[in-house]
């Protein structure tokens, strides 16, 4: 459709940015910008700017804009020069038969260019190419910074799809793909930079630390919504305004198009700028420097061993001191010269920290003698990995960069057996529980986007001997409409995951899980685990899996095969008439930099076979972000609306909230829809996760807190 609103000014402006970098010279500025468009990315008014929110950012933002459509999106600084964003909109009558769309969409953006003196930042994106297509479009956009600061930043871009429905400057009798509102969820690939070319371009300027003004020209026409009746443009010239409300809290409003107003909240969250600063935890003991030979003779020679008690004295000076800081000692093999200690991280988010300290105490408590510090990290009773180094390089290297000792560190699998003077300090049976509140979301429902239950969770573990441990999981929802929500299956494959609100709708006590785990050591490379019982809240069986990960290795194999059974949701010890065999075989890579890649390819829950392929940036205080998608064999028709299984997941470590160090975090995961492909069974200690943390990548990676 050919549209009304048409102007040689804003033609000009895709140009006008390249001639205005000749005329005055600007010192580079770092293109960061923490307000969004009515479309949750970082930018003008509703056009993009090649401006990347900073580092890590985490934005959420709430608009309600022309055609009375609201957008909920969230976007990802994913590196410097990516960003990710998920979009959840809803635009009134805009289905052909008059019903709302509820929009579901992902965006990519890519900065190809750095701003220099002379040049502007250049940056492409891809907005909706996942998606029904309704926001769908593709740009080139480039943007330069002027004034002291870069306060004043000019933009100008040409565009295809959403941001060529006005403002045509090219191709504008090309034909563009866009019939995907019935197949939402799939990758549009086959329309990029398809069709006619717009041109947009626009000018903000931050006045204040806080306050920021803008002015575009849009190049969106809103052409169906105009062929639909629905919305028409009067004009193409926007005007915006931001405003800093508080720290990561953002009010913005705009004149829309001539016709209507738009506003919006966003929220910003970075997990490199903790709310409480670098952390409150206490300061950890000073290391203790020994003293020379002449002044502590029984000491140095290493006959203190042979006086009663003294060893079992040592051990609980050590066993006290390591408690204080959250560190469990599990065990204690002493001799003259060394010492093995085995001992479970219960605070601190990363194992390096835990070691630092703990080498630290022993540092102080033990004799002269001992020159050897073999500490040991325990996973559900099992050694994780086993890291030795010399007291005299921890004596020396105190005040040296951590990386320093780390390179005198030697990492192995911890496998090597028990020693038979090892000393087990608690007693085996032994009982943890705890009490605590719970909440679980869900999101993308049509009747209600937002759903939430709260409640409160018993849990308790029974470890009978190392690496054998019985749990349990009970929990009390006191509030919540999650066991509303009705399903609609969809095509022949069985209902494995869609009807979870059978399992939500009372508020009667729920057994969520039940379980008798064993967790072994192979070998030196091998990590093994076998879990039976009642997994999850949905389904009960049997687990297995083995973990392949060296201590030096980045790259980690597993595999993981199950019998379950569907679980009655009425008799929290039944059974439904469902049961199947799944498993996978999966690959795990540490990329370096906090990112990591997942792929796990095998036989699904509904019977279905397929990969799912997961990436994941991890932080060094504990944050942790990353998508996943899952592609199987499940004909798009017969998975319903969405297509294939895809979602974002979220940790936030509470110790990033709060300050005081705490291994807890808030783990929420964002996923389109609740569907039968790509569903797999969730058992409780999966063995990746929970070794990764003690292996030499990890350790040097957080090396920056083993002094801390």
């Amino acid at each position: 459709m050919r549209l009304r609103v048409r102007s040689l000014r804003a033609c000009h402006l895709a140009t006008a940015t390249a001639a205005s970098i000749t005329a005055s010279a600007a010192i580079p500025q770092s293109l960061e910008t923490s307000s969004y468009t009515l479309y949750g990315t970082p930018g003008l008014i509703e056009m993009p700017t090649a401006e990347m929110a900073p580092d890590a950012e985490l934005g959420l933002s709430f608009s309600f804009g022309a055609d009375e459509q609201t957008r909920s999106t969230l976007t990802f600084q994913i590196a410097p020069f990516l960003s990710g964003s998920f979009r959840y909109a809803r635009l009134p009558d805009f289905q052909p038969d008059g019903d709302d769309l509820f929009d579901r969409s992902f965006d990519l953006r890519l900065r190809l260019l750095e701003e220099g003196d002379w040049w502007p930042a250049v940056a492409l994106g891809l907005q909706d190419f996942i998606g029904t297509g309704a926001y769908s479009g593709e740009y080139i956009v480039a943007t330069k910074s002027f004034g002291a600061g870069g306060q004043i930043r000019v933009t100008g871009g040409i565009g295809w799809g959403r941001f060529a429905s006005g403002n045509r400057i090219a191709r504008e009798d090309a034909e563009r793909e866009t019939d995907f509102v019935e197949t939402g969820g799939t990758a549009n690939l086959d329309q990029l930079f398809t069709g006619p070319v717009g041109a947009f371009g626009g000018i903000s300027w931050q006045a204040t630390e806080r306050l920021r003004f803008s002015v575009e020209y849009s190049s969106d026409g809103y052409a169906t919504e105009e062929e639909r009746d629905l919305f028409e443009p009067e004009s193409p010239w926007n005007f915006g305004v931001d405003y800093r409300i508080a720290r990561g809290v953002h009010l913005s409003a705009a004149s829309l198009y001539g016709t209507d107003i738009g506003v919006q909240l966003s929220f910003t969250l970075n997990p490199n700028d903790p709310p409480a600063g670098p952390g409150l935890e206490t300061a950890p003991l000073p290391v203790g420097v020994r003293a020379p030979r002449s002044a502590d003779a029984l000491g140095w020679s290493g006959d203190w061993i042979e006086r009663p008690n003294a060893p079992a004295q040592l051990r609980s000076v050590i066993a006290d001191a390591l408690a204080a800081e959250g560190i469990e000692a599990e065990a204690i093999a002493l001799s003259r010269t060394r010492i093995e200690l085995r001992i479970s991280n219960r605070r601190w988010p990363a194992q390096a920290q835990a070691i630092g300290r703990t080498a630290r105490i022993l540092s102080v408590a033990l004799p002269a003698s001992v020159e050897t510090f073999r500490i040991v990290p325990v996973s559900n009773g099992v050694p994780s990995a086993a890291i030795t180094l010399l007291r005299s390089d921890v004596e020396a290297l105190e005040h040296a960069p951590a990386q320093a000792v780390i390179n005198r560190v030697v990492i192995t699998g911890g496998a090597e057996g028990r020693p038979a003077d090892l000393v087990t300090l608690d007693p085996y049976p032994r009982l943890s529980w705890g009490l605590s509140p719970y909440y679980e979301l869900g999101f993308f429902d049509v009747d209600t986007p937002v759903r939430a239950e709260v409640g409160v969770s018993l849990d308790a573990d029974l470890e009978f001997a190392p690496g054998l441990i019985a749990s349990v999981d009970i929990e009390q929802p006191i509030v919540g409409n999650l066991g509303d929500l009705a399903f609609d299956p969809e095509g022949e494959i069985p209902v494995v995951r869609s009807d979870f609100a059978d399992y939500l709708d009372t508020n009667a006590p729920r057994l969520r899980r039940l379980t008798f785990a064993h967790y072994g050591r192979p070998s030196d490379t091998l990590y093994s685990r076998v879990t039976a019982g009642y997994l999850e809240l949905m389904y009960a069986g049997v687990s297995g899996e083995v973990l392949w990960k060296p201590v030096a290795s980045r790259l980690a194999l597993g595999a993981e095969l199950n019998y379950v059974e569907k679980r009655d949701p009425d008799d929290p010890f039944g059974f439904d008439d469902y049961d199947v065999v799944t498993g996978h075989v999966s690959a795990y890579y540490d990329f370096g930099n906090g990112y990591f890649g997942q792929v796990d390819a095998g036989r699904y829950l509904g019977g279905d076979v397929g990969a799912t392929f997961a990436f994941d940036r991890a932080f060094d205080n504990g944050w942790r972000v990353g998508a996943f998608a899952t592609f199987t064999d499940v004909p798009f028709d017969d998975f319903g609306e969405g297509s294939f299984d895809k979602g974002i997941r979220l940790s936030i470590p509470v110790a990033w909230l709060a300050g005081q160090p705490t291994r807890r975090a808030s783990t929420t995961v964002l996923r389109p829809l609740t569907r039968d492909g790509g569903a797999r069974v969730s058992v409780s200690g999966r063995l990746y996760d929970r070794v990764r943390d003690s292996h030499r990548p990890q350790i040097e990676a957080r090396s920056g807190r083993f002094w801390k």
